[in-house]
């Protein structure tokens, strides 16, 4: 590295004890700079500042202990379980550690390795501590023996007592250790050039009560207690949740300033003959969504608005009264589902809803094919069809709308950028509509939708039969079996689910195609058929088409009927293996039946001892919402974002069942400048809109299009 050159921006390779090959390791942790070396934060904390002395260890007590292994070795039961054990000693004396089940740690922990283990103390030939987490704070073959000791014996373990230790994450051939080694070989110089910079206003700081930049990354690597470490975090935190509705904010108000759009203001004509004909009322939630909508299109910019309600709340209503209005006003709207037989199933919907209106619903697919389709065709062109149902062949080349006014998406997470990229490109820019049954956090929406506005059908139509859902175990499956077969022979349909296309060698979750065999047998008077995601498109439509007609009694399924069509004599849907879907899934899946007047089931397995606390939330609430919430919490947010269009480093930081506070926060802040500055062109705005330029570029040019 050249004198005066940056090491915040300069390769992580030039920085003190790295070099080309151990850049390398830190290139696959994504850390390319001593920039990224400074966030690159530890993802969990060993306390050392409450150490306990072994000779005081006493039964059932939890104990955190600092000592050197000083034997070890792999014993196994007379149950074939193979246990790990290590005996720690430090100046007080000496402990033995057991790990049931973890045999491989006898090839990560050594003897003379110093050893931080936290559990509880228990009586086994003595006592014993069987740790719930560990870390080697220093190896045996480390120069200098130890973390502030280098005679190698037990003085070496007090100067690690009383302090916290960063975990960092790590990667094959650089392990935590080492980049704790290196952080603090360059932590000092790093926060030097850093200096007072901060893009947070410090009066934003001190209403939030959290630390400037600088002071934040010193603590979150070297915390002088363990209480000072989640503040830190909360201040990266509402850095990246206020850039992230920074982004979010400018995309709206790009779409509302850039992007021309119509007022929607003609008389309310059809959208009042619809809800005088409806033979409901519209439930409280419904008809505040319908209110966010119509206020959105009688504005001259376009709508960018998210609708999410749970399966039946009745969303599709709320779409035709937003529909009837760009066609009222001498519009076309469109709606476009992820398959055919969802886009048949509007069309059919649809029709029935809006043909006393003389409203005609045009259906445009991948099986339309030559008269029809250039009849469909044509009427799209001259604008007679004024309400078009379709799929991914909507944006298609040849598909030319006369006079587009909105564009409902259902299912959204089916649909990536490049579609709705495609949509704002048809001529005048359409108001848009997205709408999911995937019930997910508010904090989520925001975070993944956030340029969207967003309303929510919290609420289901009144009258409407409770699905009756219980968890059971293997033992319970033969019983659950003869209840499947009187339904069916009812007159019924059914599903039976699993997580798996065939048979793994690795996993042990029941597989479909070789459970379809088994049910084939044992269904043998009714007609079984198999669907899953490796049939070709033909063969899943004609599985499903199937099934609607009622030809088929069972269908045999993985999770590629989570987005389904409404089959009302479908009553039990069975879910093996439970434990293996996320409770979206489960709640998704359970949505596909309950349909009709006949009370509905939902009967899940679980393969383990006893139901996760997953599966008997499951059990125990029908509200999607609330099952959301659940999942946040127990599973996190890794898993909840995927990472086919966004990844779980969408958030690095942040962490939603605990910031949402900072995430409202940042939204009203952004949403006030930008409302303010829209092209961050102030003085005082300057130092955002260079951390734009610096940090977030690469993903506000994503946001360009939606």
């Amino acid at each position: 590295m050249t004198p005066g050159q940056s090491i915040l921006r300069g390769p992580v390779q030039y920085l003190k004890g790295v070099g080309p090959r151990r850049a390398e390791r830190f290139a696959q942790l994504d850390v390319h700079t001593g920039g990224d070396l400074l966030y690159h934060l530890p993802y969990r904390y060993e306390d050392a500042t409450t150490v306990d002395p072994i000779a005081n260890l006493k039964v059932g007590q939890d104990a955190t202990v600092i000592g050197r292994v000083v034997s070890k070795g792999v014993i196994p039961t007379r149950r074939r379980l193979r246990v790990f054990r290590a005996v720690l000693r430090d100046e007080s004396g000496h402990i033995e550690c057991a790990w049931p089940g973890r045999p491989w740690l006898d090839r990560t922990i050594d003897k003379g390795d110093l050893l931080l283990a936290a559990g509880p103390v228990r009586f086994y030939h003595g006592r014993q501590l069987q740790p719930r987490e560990h870390t080697v704070l220093a190896r045996a073959s480390d120069d200098g023996g130890t973390d502030g000791g280098t005679d190698g014996g037990a003085s070496g373990e007090r100067p690690a007592a009383g302090r916290v230790f960063p975990v960092y994450p790590a990667t094959q051939g650089l392990t935590h250790r080492q980049v704790r080694a290196v952080v603090e070989l360059n932590l000092s110089r790093l926060l030097a050039e850093l200096g007072d910079d901060d893009p947070i206003p410090r009066a934003w700081l001190k209403d939030l009560s959290l630390p400037p930049l600088a002071e934040a990354l010193r603590t979150l690597h070297r915390p002088p207690g363990i209480d000072r470490v989640e503040p830190s975090q909360r201040r990266l935190a509402f850095e990246e949740l206020f850039f992230l509705q920074l982004l979010h904010a400018r995309a709206r108000a790009r779409l509302r300033h850039e992007v021309r759009g119509v007022a929607f203001d003609a008389p309310p004509t059809l959208t009042r003959a619809l809800l005088k004909a409806l033979p409901f009322q519209l439930t409280g939630a419904q008809r505040q969504s319908w209110t966010e909508i119509e206020a959105d299109m009688h504005r001259p910019m376009p709508m960018n608005r998210l609708l999410q309600g749970d399966v039946g709340s009745g969303k599709t209503v709320v779409a035709a009264l937003a529909m009837l209005k760009a066609i009222e006003a001498g519009r076309q709207a469109a709606i476009m589902a992820p398959t055919e037989l969802l886009a048949e199933q509007h069309q059919r919907t649809l029709g029935e809803l809006l043909g006393p209106l003389d409203v005609e619903p045009v259906l445009l697919t991948g099986s339309v094919t030559g008269k029809a389709r250039q009849d469909a065709l044509q009427r799209i062109g001259d604008g007679r069809a004024r309400l078009v149902v379709g799929t991914h062949a909507l944006i298609q080349s040849g598909v030319d709308f006369a006079s587009p006014g909105l564009v409902v998406i259902d299912e959204q997470h089916r649909f990536g950028v490049e579609q709705r990229r495609k949509l704002r490109e048809s001529g005048q820019a359409p108001d848009a509509l997205v709408m999911s049954a995937t019930p997910i956090p508010r904090s989520l929406a925001l975070v993944i939708y956030g340029d969207l506005d967003l309303s929510v059908i919290d609420e289901l139509p009144p009258g409407r039969r409770k699905i009756r859902t219980a968890v059971r175990g293997p033992e319970s499956r033969e019983g659950a079996f003869d209840f499947l077969g009187e339904q069916l022979a009812a007159g019924h349909q059914a599903y039976v689910v699993y997580p798996l296309v065939e048979e793994s060698e690795t996993l042990e979750a029941r597989a479909a195609t070789v459970m379809f065999e088994r049910l084939q047998a044992c269904f043998a008077d009714f007609t079984v058929r198999l669907l899953h995601g490796r049939l070709s498109s033909a063969e899943k439509e004609e599985a499903m088409r199937g099934f609607l007609a009622g030809d088929t009694q069972l269908l045999v399924a993985t999770t590629v009927i989570e987005v389904g069509i409404d089959v009302p004599n479908a009553t039990v849907m069975l879910i093996e293996d439970a434990e293996r879907f996320g409770l979206a899934q489960l709640h998704q899946l359970r949505g596909r039946v309950g349909r009709g007047a006949e009370q509905s089931y939902c009967i899940v397995f679980h393969g383990t001892a006893e139901p996760s606390e997953r599966l008997l939330a499951f059990e125990k609430t029908s509200d999607g919402f609330k099952l959301a919430e659940d999942d946040l919490r127990i599973r996190g947010q890794g898993d909840l974002f995927g990472k086919e269009q966004h990844g779980a480093a969408l958030l690095k930081f942040a962490r939603l069942d605990r910031d949402h506070d900072l995430l409202e926060d940042a939204r009203r802040r952004a949403r006030d400048i930008v409302h303010a500055d829209p092209g961050l062109k102030k003085p005082a705005h300057r130092a955002l809109r260079h951390e734009l330029d610096v940090r977030y570029a690469q993903r506000e040019a994503l946001y360009q299009v939606g």
